[in-house]
């Protein structure tokens, strides 16, 4: 609390000795021991905000809501909305499927077709989260235009707490509030910097904030989907929406929250591996990607041997030409995506060698995006949504058209559609 000052508190006394007694004990009383936090929200303008804030749980499977530590998670699904199950896009990886959340679009058309990348047009620069330069390169965004670049436009205020891409300056516009990625912050410090923002007087108000936590995707990486580990990270990212609905609640911000993951999680194991350097002769590719799935270029003149080599039966893992991947994943077209995909089977890892090999976590994603083990969450709550309401699974590209709606900026053209989620407004 900000100690009065003399003159302040003379003022006080002053007024209180004239007042009736029981104004003195109800009325005055309070001045002095009312802090910063009891008059956050209190006014009418706060009762008017409606912001629009979407959640990412990055690798939350919907079956972690199980656990018996989300209790905050769980209440918002209970008396808002869920669905059964989220479908991530193909491949089902965190940039990617970020990326469409945001866009409405799947991957071969937003262009951030993997977390590691190669691109002809962008020459001796390889993409990939390691990489902060390339990260801050629009050219790797630009082929979209995500929620915060429209709303901008739109003379819509942005607030954006580590969305993938919002650290660049897509199409030339970069959110009104952001923060450079740290791994570093807490979940806790992380809400706290959100609910600051939403502090702010009247016009410099964001109307769309994203919020991202990423601690549960590494528990899962590092010891497996089915581990006490994780489920402390769960625990903590329950811990965390709580944070926020609270001060959400102490400052009376009634606000529409979505709560999504960008993919699920399977179990791995060193002793489930397929190694390309014993499929392939390592001289006559170039690994761009590896993991769940692979993505390889041949080298000069040694397509035609690739081929032959990658394009028969093996077990745990199919190949095919980018040209000729099923239909279903909607992928292959765009030229970042390699020449050649291989996908592994569920729980187990494509890797280039046994070093690659020696450094597999146990849990992973990037699988067959239908598959149980990769489906999203998504959880919806708030004053323009309906209550206790179950929507049966849908695309993650139909997120994009229904935020676009809620804060009112006309959506642009993509994959998704809005019909497939209307479900989850009011009338």
């Amino acid at each position: 609390m900000k100690s009065l000052s003399v003159k302040t508190f003379a003022y006080t006394l002053m007024a209180c000795s004239m007042a009736w007694t029981v104004v003195l004990l109800t009325a005055c009383a309070p001045v002095a021991q009312k802090t910063a936090a009891d008059t956050v929200g209190t006014s009418s303008d706060n009762r008017a905000y409606h912001p629009v804030i979407l959640i990412s749980i990055d690798g939350f499977k919907p079956d972690y809501l199980n656990r018996g530590v989300t209790p905050r998670l769980n209440a918002l699904a209970a008396s808002g909305v869920r669905a059964e199950a989220m479908r991530p896009s193909f491949p089902s990886i965190t940039f990617p499927n970020h990326y469409t959340l945001v866009t409405g679009l799947r991957p071969d058309h937003h262009g951030i077709v993997g977390n590691t990348m190669d691109d002809a047009r962008i020459a001796g620069v390889r993409f990939k989260l390691s990489n902060s330069s390339a990260v801050l390169d629009r050219r790797w965004w630009d082929q979209a235009e995500p929620i915060w670049v429209t709303a901008e436009k739109n003379h819509v205020r942005s607030a954006i707490m580590f969305w993938p891409g919002s650290e660049a300056a897509i199409h030339g516009v970069r959110p009104s509030e952001y923060r450079p990625y740290n791994d570093k912050l807490s979940p806790a410090d992380r809400v706290d910097t959100v609910l600051g923002w939403m502090d702010k007087p009247g016009a410099s108000r964001p109307q769309f904030l994203t919020l991202y936590f990423d601690h549960v995707d590494h528990a899962g990486h590092e010891f497996g989907p089915d581990t006490a580990e994780v489920t402390a990270a769960v625990a903590s990212a329950d811990a965390a929406i709580a944070r926020l609905t609270d001060g959400l609640r102490a400052r009376q911000i009634d606000a529409d929250l979505i709560i999504v993951s960008d993919h699920g999680m399977a179990a791995t194991s060193p002793e489930r591996i397929v190694q390309l350097d014993q499929i392939v002769n390592p001289l006559l590719t170039n690994v761009v990607t590896h993991g769940s799935y692979a993505g390889i270029n041949p080298k000069e003149g040694q397509e035609e041997a690739v081929a032959k080599a990658l394009l028969q039966a093996h077990e745990h893992m199919q190949c095919w030409k980018k040209e000729n991947l099923p239909a279903r994943f909607e992928y292959g077209q765009n030229p970042r995506v390699p020449r050649f995909i291989c996908l592994a089977e569920v729980s187990w890892l494509v890797e280039p060698d046994a070093k690659a090999a020696a450094k597999a976590g146990k849990g992973g994603h990037g699988y067959d995006n239908v598959s149980k083990e990769m489906q999203a969450l998504f959880i919806a709550n708030g004053p323009s949504f309906r209550q206790a309401t179950v929507l049966p699974p849908f695309d993650n590209v139909h997120v994009y058209p229904l935020i676009m709606k809620l804060i009112h900026v006309p959506a642009l053209p993509s994959d998704g559609k809005l019909e497939a989620v209307e479900g989850a407004l009011l009338p």
